[in-house]
């Protein structure tokens, strides 16, 4: 099971990036697709998911109005806009992939994407 996850990159506090998760070789809508962050030094942690009926099972709080996940079913990719980022939001983000529901704990993703780096600097 390969999960690739792209977007990030380098952006102002204020900003805006919207990251990819894209599953070669599955049907993403058939799973739950959670993303997750690690910033340095800290717990890999739940950002949002969204689960195989599209119910959004949460947002980790303090993303919430500022974070939204989506999923293009045609494109076969789940996608996690970010706005008015902060520093803090600054980290390396992964997609991960489970039967079923969302759960906020990182233990229940079997599969994982590589990772993609957010840094919000001025």
């Amino acid at each position: 099971v390969q999960l690739q996850a792209s977007g990030g990159g380098l952006v102002q506090p204020g900003g805006s990036l919207r990251l990819s998760c894209h599953g070669p070789g599955f049907t993403m809508d058939k799973y739950a697709i959670g993303w997750f962050r690690q910033a340095p030094g800290k717990e890999r942690e739940g950002v949002s998911c969204i689960g195989s009926s599209d119910n959004i099972l949460y947002y980790l709080d303090s993303v919430k109005g500022r974070f939204t996940i989506s999923r293009d079913n045609a494109k076969n990719t789940v996608y996690l806009q970010m706005n008015s980022l902060k520093p803090d939001d600054t980290a390396v983000y992964f997609c991960a992939r489970r039967s079923y529901q969302c759960s906020r704990d990182k233990i229940a993703y079997p599969y994982w994407g590589q990772g993609t780096q957010v840094t919000v600097s001025s």
